[in-house]
């Protein structure tokens, strides 16, 4: 099958089949995310969040407390994503 084809359960999946530099914003996010609520998905609560914040980059100098806005996310996730923007911003001053 075309792996352009493929449809993953998972952003996960596709990561571990094509690699990380073939997901999208949204997938990303949504691995970090794991997992969604009832009748939301990772992968919808991650594209709120981007249509939230503008792109990853508006989402870069936010404080965790804002993700709270969006439904679906809780302290875990909020702080998930704001401790792998702040990994992001340590490489980037590094580099």
């Amino acid at each position: 099958m075309d792996p352009s084809l493929q449809t993953w359960r998972h952003p996960g999946g596709k990561l571990r089949e094509l690699g990380p530099e073939s997901l999208t914003e949204s997938e990303l996010l949504a691995i970090l995310i794991s997992s969604g609520i009832k009748g939301k998905s990772a992968e919808t609560i991650a594209g709120e969040i981007l249509a939230t914040f503008g792109s990853l980059k508006g989402m870069a100098n936010q404080e965790h407390r804002n993700f709270l806005t969006v439904k679906g996310l809780g302290q875990v996730k909020a702080i998930r994503i704001a401790a792998a923007l702040e990994m992001a911003r340590r490489i980037a001053r590094h580099s």
